[in-house]
């Protein structure tokens, strides 16, 4: 059995105690490491169970509020108030009717590890009120996610939107699709598809390292 199905069956009977116990099996791991690694894995073998009827939606929904009580932990072992005020700013969102927003939460965490200005939107945030939030802040990136299919004709008026906003941010696109279908072709203006943590995790050091925004090869 695999480290993600071993998480998922402590996450489904819904002790916080045991999940968070389980990953301190692994606290030699960074939280990157644990991220891609375990919770991703996971909570996609979860998502597979309720997709197949082997499990409720009530149970989901145990998983998910014990996966962010482990999420909560995590990042707080990093979480400190930068007090550089010219820290590069990113806000995180889901599109309107999605709700799932683990993976989000761990894409918002490492941004902050990395001492980013971060705001985090959460699931489903309406796009007139995601570009209102972008234009008052003005961030560096806008990272979006979406995970079920029927909502992918909404990412295109998302990512359009954002292009004009006068800081012309950089638009990343995450979400378990990205290994489904060829999300470019649902999006506008070429945004950056993020399959995994790894990669972002390279895109953020290169951007701060050379200061560009289309640092992945």
């Amino acid at each position: 059995m695999s480290k993600g199905e071993e998480l998922a069956g402590i996450l489904l009977k819904g002790s916080v105690t045991d999940a968070w116990d389980y990953i301190e099996k692994y606290n030699h791991l960074s939280n990157l490491e644990i991220y891609q690694d375990i919770i991703t894995p996971a909570m996609i073998y979860v998502g597979q169970l309720w997709e197949n009827f082997e499990i409720t939606v009530a149970d989901e929904h145990l998983a998910s509020g014990v996966c962010d009580f482990i999420l909560a932990r995590l990042a707080s072992k990093y979480k400190s108030k930068s007090e550089d005020h010219d820290a590069p700013k990113a806000m995180f969102l889901c599109l309107e009717g999605e709700q799932h927003n683990v993976g989000l939460k761990m894409t918002a965490s490492l941004f902050e590890e990395k001492k980013w200005d971060v705001k985090f939107f959460g699931a489903n945030l309406p796009v007139q009120y995601a570009l209102k939030a972008a234009k008052e802040w003005e961030p560096d990136v806008i990272g979006l996610s979406v995970s079920i299919a029927t909502h992918l004709p909404k990412l295109k008026e998302y990512t359009e939107v954002f292009t004009y906003l006068p800081k012309k941010p950089t638009i990343l696109v995450g979400g378990r699709l990205t290994s489904m279908y060829n999300l470019q072709t649902f999006a506008a203006n070429n945004p950056l598809i993020i399959t995994n943590l790894y990669e972002l995790n390279e895109w953020i050091s290169n951007y701060q390292m050379e200061g560009r925004t289309n640092a992945i090869n």
